[in-house]
């Protein structure tokens, strides 16, 4: 029905003062009234267009994915002794730079040092042993030698009856006896050369547990913390330094993972901390996480700057975005159009033959400004809205405008 049509049906002015009405007969009609009005506003409004905007060509347009995260370190270690004693030397504190194998700190080592000259002198009792028992053995096998040579003589002359057959057994039984000497006296040795090596072997035990009362830096490091003073006795594993090997800063970022799947090792990144908000750190993606996060449903990653601020601090919030991909030309459409995205395809709004439609179409990416990529190229005549000055209802007239507001 028209707006004229709508008027038409509702009394004139003129007609409803040549009547007569009762109050409520008068409630009656200015109610219709504010009806008929009603309907008449409601149907001009239905026949006025929509105006909204299509979706643009744009050209050369990076593809980022943003995330949250923070700045850590690959490599950070809390070094201590293997051993337990009192601290009696410390080398560096907080913020120092310490090159690989510098003396960190010592334990007092008094007992120690004694454990080590006692297996000292444990070893050069060995090595006398061991040449005691070489002594023995040249003895021994000399009195075999004189003895086989006597007991030679003696049963050539019991052969030619110079001698008493007793004489010649006698002879006999003296170099059995030689060569049994011969037999402990070789044993003798191989239990000092036992000895020996188990000698050498406490004495390698002590002298390492001495090393271990001095901490050396295990890397090019930076001492993040310390955790003890002078005079502290500590036990064996507890933590003495806080380091952090230098060059093995990074941050770690948090992507969903409904935008991590194009996310490759070696992409750009852009990195802002919460520090510098006005600098921009370019980076690069070193490695994606093999497994995410199973409750918050992101995965991680990890992307190191290629020229890092001069200080930092572990631990600060980061801003990364990744650029995945730079498109020649694309149109994109705000996520707050598109529904059931599934990502690949979705239902947007589009403008076919001036009125208001929904169309299933392929999309691409998202952008970190919360737009979609609209992938699928669209029939002659239909462009895709991207901003309506008013509600969509599907079948409502539409107009597109660049000014659109």
């Amino acid at each position: 029905m028209t707006t004229a049509a709508h008027l038409a049906a509702c009394p004139s002015a003129v007609e409803r003062k040549t009547l007569m009405f009762s109050p409520n007969q008068r409630r009656v009609a200015l109610a219709g009234l504010l009806v008929c009005a009603g309907a008449a506003v409601a149907a001009f409004q239905l026949q006025k267009p929509i105006a909204v905007r299509a979706a643009k060509l744009t050209e050369t347009v990076p593809v980022r994915v943003f995330g949250l995260g923070t700045v850590e370190a690959r490599v950070v270690s809390k070094v201590g002794f293997e051993v337990g004693a009192a601290i009696v030397e410390l080398n560096a504190d907080h913020g120092d730079l310490v090159k690989k194998g510098q003396v960190l700190a010592r334990l007092n080592a008094t007992q120690q040092r004694a454990k080590v000259a006692r297996a000292n002198a444990a070893l050069q009792s060995a090595e006398v042993a061991v040449k005691k028992a070489e002594a023995n053995l040249f003895k021994a096998r000399a009195i075999m030698a004189q003895r086989l040579e006597v007991n030679r003589r003696k049963q050539e002359l019991v052969s030619r009856q110079v001698n008493s057959t007793q004489t010649g057994e006698e002879a006999q039984r003296d170099v059995d006896v030689a060569v049994a000497d011969v037999r402990v006296a070789e044993s003798d040795i191989e239990v000092s050369k036992a000895l020996l090596a188990d000698a050498q072997s406490q004495l390698a035990y002590e002298t390492a547990v001495l090393e271990q009362h001095t901490l050396l830096a295990p890397f090019d490091a930076l001492v993040v913390d310390r955790q003890k003073e002078l005079g502290s006795v500590i036990k064996a594993g507890d933590p003495i330094y806080t380091l952090l090997e230098q060059g093995s800063v990074w941050a770690l970022a948090y992507i969903d993972e409904s935008r991590a799947g194009a996310i490759r090792v070696g992409q750009p990144v852009e990195v802002r901390l919460r520090s510098l908000p006005g600098q921009v750190f370019q980076a690069k993606v070193v490695r994606i996480g093999i497994e995410s996060d199973r409750v918050s449903e992101e995965r991680r990653v990890y992307v190191k700057c290629e020229r890092c601020p001069d200080s930092f601090h572990l631990g600060e919030q980061a801003e990364v975005l990744i650029t995945v991909d730079t498109l020649k030309a694309a149109r994109f459409l705000p996520e707050a159009l598109v529904s059931g995205f599934d990502g690949s395809k979705g239902t947007i709004w589009t403008v076919e033959a001036g009125r208001l439609q929904r169309r299933k179409v392929q999309l691409g990416y998202r952008t970190e400004d919360a737009r979609i990529e609209l992938r699928e190229a669209l029939p002659p005549g239909v462009v895709a809205v991207t901003y309506a000055a008013g509600d969509l209802k599907e079948g409502s007239r539409a107009v597109v405008r660049e000014d659109a507001k």
